[in-house]
């Protein structure tokens, strides 16, 4: 096998995984948050609330990100794997920023944050088996 083989199955596999983990995430946090809403959480930001697709499609949103960053860090980084978690654990957070600044009330600030963190939890160590090193 030639080395743009290898490169070229790596990035392969890990545009599939980016696409699994994104919707398979994507189905796991939108079900989640439709059950907080029926439990009584609003998820209201400035008096209007957050549709449940849109959590599916920010999910999936952030899923792409993370495979484009991955992608990258394999391309210019010595220690991707490293360099990944430290990423995504800092955009993890800073993503959890408008969830605690923005909704009207405390229930759907913890529940957003912890959306968020749901699908960072699925998603993240997925595509960091791609990591090249």
């Amino acid at each position: 096998m030639s080395a743009t083989t290898i490169t070229t199955d790596t990035t392969r596999s890990l545009r599939t995984t980016t696409v699994v983990a994104g919707l398979g995430a994507a189905a796991v946090v939108t079900a989640a948050a439709a059950a907080v809403h029926a439990a009584g959480v609003s998820f209201e930001v400035q008096g209007e609330s957050i549709p449940v697709l849109g959590f599916a499609q920010m999910t999936l949103l952030g899923a792409v990100l993370g495979g484009l960053l991955l992608a990258m860090l394999n391309r210019h980084s010595a220690e991707p794997r490293q360099r990944f978690f430290q990423a995504t654990i800092a955009l993890t957070a800073v993503s959890c920023v408008p969830s605690v600044a923005l909704p009207d009330d405390a229930g759907s600030k913890l529940s957003l944050v912890l959306l968020h963190v749901l699908a960072a939890i699925i998603v993240v160590p997925l595509l960091a088996r791609h990591a090249a090193d």
